[in-house]
């Protein structure tokens, strides 16, 4: 008898050779035989002891597989060629400053190995290119938009390894180039004579950001009174770097070392290497008193709640610029038409897989409708099924039947999507397409349904953050970035009212950073004050909160600290079911119920499956779960 072919999720996987020999290549470039390599559906990521890369699909494409490579490449090369130490001592303690000194170190590294191994060139060039699209670089028309950090590696790589910009770095390129080239030609051309010594590349890098006007004299005649005087070993206080201001440079840095993953366009969690160039690094002194003394601190462990909202206490420095709009209001009704067709033109190739699931999923609800009776009552509508009892013992009583309530359709659900950078392509129309497969299917079911999204309305802090530094950088500001929240479908509006306005996800420049923990707050207060007596909400995300601005000027876990509590707060102490779906990372570590997805087209199905199985179970109470015991 000939045997069912496997399911794809029980088919081994193809990759493992491959994987085993880049860990191989990694260990052997980096020098270190005992680091530990893995590739996990989590963020890129190296310490001084682990690297973990992205997860392959199992039948990878040359593409796959050279993206792999390249970061691979990039975190050897950073562990090889790279002293933590001194790029700490010679790191500006502005943001902006740190994060272009940052991309610049991250771009000789990888230039270095180019140079040294020209089989790194393709394999780099692919991740970088990779890195770029999904940061949504590739059509980049301003310079708010376009990080100059970004533009520094890219030009640093061309010069020192002829490493080509790739495609979706043209446009980002493009705006930095004549001014960077007009300003500080002459210093990038020292960084390409000094890539190969550290300590002098960066007192190049320092002289270079100070031409492009991001660094003050005064701080870079304080490299030249660190050298002079550490010669003679005499300044020990200096040994840092930040003669100027110890406490609060230290503070910058070492914060900004652990998270400098948080890069305009970056997320955290699309699998890849993406965000700034150290996007992965830096992790080695992950310290806890790295962030400052009146850094908030991280999370303590275990699960009791008070321990948590006692611990850390979650600050905005202005919602003056913050808003809630509706999706209609942020684009005018003929483009809101025309991305309305794009997202249709896309679900017709999913039309087929999708229709199914929601069919299933419909099946599943209807069922959960169908009549339910109560047998053997005093009193209701005759059972006629059982009348033979009177006849066989005309002493038996008569028996009535009452149809049961059900609840069912006292219930919403709420989805809340992720805008941010890194879900652009294919994970974003995906779960636009969810979205409105969900909503018709739903409301055919008599299931009231609100589609929310959340992003922020600038990269790197827009107005918030020009707030801020008007204030004189006060420490720790807590949030200092625009917030932006989305309703694409209030739970009381028709589908058909809604429908267009889903296409705005597909909107080019929407998609900037993300806030979690104050956007899964936002839609618990909506949900909060719905009638219903069920109330689901389902997260899709990618990854942890991302806003440079925010973590480049608190501690470094600021945002997933914040997280924490509200997801703790929501799953213990609220009425509210709380799911979320991962796109490419574990969500399990923050949510406790929670699935992960290594493929975006896999959405569709974890979403329905999800939600049914929410409809099988039994509703919690309206009250009684708000305060444990």
């Amino acid at each position: 008898m000939a045997q069912p072919p496997r399911s794809k999720a029980n088919r081994p996987d193809q990759t493992a050779p491959f994987k085993s020999a880049v860990g191989a290549t990694l260990r052997a470039i980096a020098g270190t035989a005992d680091l530990e390599v893995s590739f996990t559906s989590d963020r890129p990521m190296l310490t001084a002891e682990k690297a973990r890369l992205a997860n392959l699909p199992r039948l990878p494409t040359r593409r796959d597989i050279a993206i792999a490579r390249g970061q691979g490449d990039a975190m050897a090369m950073r562990l090889a060629s790279h002293d933590a130490d001194a790029h700490r001592r010679r790191a500006p303690s502005d943001p902006d400053a740190r994060a272009a000194f940052d991309a610049l170190e991250q771009a000789r590294v990888e230039a270095l190995g180019c140079v040294r191994m020209p089989g790194m060139t393709g394999n780099i060039h692919e991740m970088l290119e990779d890195r770029l699209f999904r940061a949504n670089f590739a059509e980049v028309a301003a310079r708010d938009d376009a990080p100059i950090a970004e533009a520094l590696g890219l030009l640093l790589r061309e010069k020192v390894a002829g490493l080509e910009v790739p495609p979706s770095g043209h446009a980002l390129v493009g705006l930095w180039r004549k001014e960077i080239e007009e300003k500080a030609g002459g210093a990038l051309d020292d960084l390409v004579a000094r890539f190969e010594d550290q300590e002098d590349f960066a007192r190049a890098a320092r002289a270079l950001l100070r031409d492009l006007e991001m660094l003050s004299d005064a701080e870079l005649e304080g490299d030249q009174d660190e050298d002079g005087e550490g010669d003679q070993n005499d300044a020990p206080d200096k040994a840092d770097g930040s003669d100027q201001n110890p406490e609060a440079g230290e503070a910058d840095n070492d914060q900004s070392e652990m998270q400098r993953e948080e890069s305009p366009g970056t997320s955290e969690e699309s699998g890849e290497v993406e965000g700034a160039e150290t996007d992965y690094t830096e992790t080695e002194d992950d310290t806890p008193g790295d962030a400052g003394e009146d850094a908030p601190s991280p999370p303590p462990g275990g699960n009791d709640p008070d321990r948590l909202t006692n611990s850390f206490n979650y600050k905005i420095f202005t919602q003056k610029y913050d808003e809630i709009v509706k999706a209609a209001e942020l684009c005018p009704p003929e483009e809101l038409d025309q991305l309305r067709a794009l997202l249709d033109k896309q679900l017709e190739n999913l039309a087929g897989a999708v229709a199914r699931l929601a069919n299933k999923l419909q099946r599943r609800l209807m069922a959960q409708q169908s009549r339910a009776w109560e047998f053997d009552l005093e009193e209701g509508l005759l059972d006629t099924a059982r009348l033979t009892r009177v006849v066989t013992d005309p002493l038996q009583a008569l028996s009535f039947k009452v149809e049961r309530d059900t609840d069912f359709r006292d219930t919403v659900v709420t989805l809340l999507i992720d805008n941010s950078g890194s879900m652009r392509g294919r994970p974003i129309t995906i779960a636009a397409i969810c979205g409105d497969i969900l909503a018709r299917t739903l409301e055919r079911c008599g299931v009231k349904v609100e589609i929310l999204g959340f992003t922020t309305r600038a990269w790197k802090g827009g107005k918030s953050r020009e707030a801020w530094l008007e204030a004189n950088r006060p420490a720790n500001p807590g949030r200092v970035n625009d917030i932006r929240h989305i309703i694409y479908k209030a739970a009381d509006e028709p589908w058909r009212h809604a429908r267009r306005n889903l296409g705005l996800m597909m909107r080019e420049g929407l998609l900037k950073e993300n806030i979690d923990g104050e956007a899964l707050l936002w839609a618990q207060r909506r949900l909060m004050a719905r009638p219903e007596n069920r109330r689901i909400l389902m997260v899709i995300s990618d990854g942890a909160p991302v806003d440079d601005s925010t973590q480049s000027v608190n501690a470094g876990n600021y945002l997933e600290a914040h997280l924490r509590q509200v997801i703790e707060e929501i799953e213990t102490r609220s009425p509210i079911q709380l799911v979320a779906v991962g796109i490419g990372h574990d969500v399990t570590r923050y949510y406790r119920r929670a699935v992960t997805l290594l493929d975006a087209e896999e959405l569709a199905g974890a979403l329905t499956e999800e939600l049914a199985a929410l409809f099988d179970e039994e509703a919690p109470a309206r009250a009684g779960r708000r305060r444990r015991l």
